[in-house]
């Protein structure tokens, strides 16, 4: 299936927002990208849909719970596999989530930064192919922005540590001159 195709399908669009194809196609092209667009911008996409024409997962990288469980249930219900995994779930939940990972039965999964630095993650997480990862929420890398988080400092280390290095994608709304040298410093 090819993009258009489902950009149709999935998201029920004829035609691209300003930016979104670019940012798609390098993905695809296996560049790393850097989106800067408006909420309501429609930057969700500009990682969810390489992320299906790519072998293997994507992992989405958020920091909002809310926002990773309305994006699953929003990709569930366009008959895409999609996952979440953070503090909301009970371990049984959990557990059935990494062995579904193991299984290859998602396509996209949304994780806390935190959740990268896991020993259970981990541990799943090496076994897979993961051919792209995506930071949503980029400017929590920066210490200028105005969520940061600690661990979004860690995502690097943890993508050199794959076996594989996938392409990797930071997303943001909020992103001021400083905000911008830092994401591009930090992830490089």
């Amino acid at each position: 299936m090819d993009k258009m195709t489902l950009l149709q399908r999935v998201y029920g669009y004829t035609e691209f927002r300003p930016g979104q194809e670019d940012l798609i196609d390098g993905v695809l092209s296996g560049r790393d990208v850097f989106g800067i667009m408006p909420t309501g911008g429609g930057k969700s996409m500009c990682y969810q849909l390489p992320g299906l024409l790519l072998p293997g997962i994507t992992l989405v990288i958020s920091p909002l719970i809310s926002l990773m469980r309305d994006q699953v249930l929003a990709l569930k219900g366009a008959g895409v596999p999609a996952a979440y995994i953070n503090s909301t779930l009970t371990y049984s939940q959990l557990q059935t989530v990494y062995r579904n990972l193991r299984q290859g039965r998602y396509k996209i999964v949304y994780v806390a930064p935190e959740r990268l630095e896991s020993d259970g993650f981990g541990s799943v997480a090496r076994d897979l192919t993961i051919s792209f990862i995506a930071v949503d929420e980029a400017h929590c890398i920066s210490q200028w922005g105005q969520d940061f988080r600690p661990s979004y400092l860690r995502i690097l280390q943890y993508v050199d540590a794959l076996p594989r290095r996938p392409v990797l994608g930071a997303f943001t709304a909020t992103a001021t001159a400083e905000v911008q040298k830092d994401i591009l410093r930090i992830l490089k």
